[in-house]
């Protein structure tokens, strides 16, 4: 009797440990606004037509550059710039000008196999520093994602897709780069010190 007894407060205890580790960590996760924070302008789907903010709001209207892709695709990067952390995240504007509905290469994904196995994103993006002879990719969470827009697949005529891309940031002493992106042609970017 005795055994059980003890057994059975045993139990107890355990449960009310857990039950009151789970109450800790519910409140530690409560929506007080400490969450997860996602890279600025990381707009996974903004198209045209959203009545929110777009990724790009308050930034010039010129783009740093424009890249031409297959079927009327048009990449225009709207802003490069150096973060605190170290990084450089290079946001655009993905607009098909074409007559029809375009189907988003699979290419842009790159070809590496951590990064295909995540789905369509804009994981083979690469900056290049001709002068330093140095190539950077998109880097990429702790579980292998990109750190790209990613869930597209098409565009409809017309629509926009707002884009984000963040690598490595170069030297403070490198401030052009070539932004390169599969099946498009590639542009020089320059990224303030």
């Amino acid at each position: 009797m005795s055994m059980r007894f003890t057994a059975r407060a045993r139990r107890g205890m355990v449960a009310l440990t857990v039950a009151a580790g789970l109450a800790v960590g519910a409140a530690g996760c409560g929506g007080s606004g400490g969450g997860e924070r996602k890279p600025e302008g990381a707009a996974s789907a903004a198209r045209s037509g959203d009545s929110g903010p777009s990724a790009q709001e308050g930034q010039s209207e010129e783009p740093l550059a424009e890249l031409k892709g297959s079927d009327g695709l048009l990449l225009q990067v709207t802003s490069a710039q150096r973060d605190a952390g170290g990084f450089v995240t290079v946001n655009g504007t993905l607009k098909n000008d074409g007559a029809q509905t375009a189907v988003i290469p699979s290419a842009l994904s790159g070809n590496e196999t951590e990064i295909i196995k995540n789905g369509r994103s804009f994981g083979g993006a690469t900056l290049v520093d001709s002068q330093g002879k140095k190539r950077y990719y998109v880097l990429r969470d702790t579980e292998g994602r990109p750190l790209t827009t990613t869930g597209f697949s098409t565009l409809k005529s017309g629509a926009t897709l707002a884009v984000f891309m963040q690598f490595p940031a170069p030297p403070a002493s490198v401030s052009e780069l070539d932004f390169q992106l599969p099946t498009f042609t590639s542009a020089a970017i320059k990224i303030p010190g």
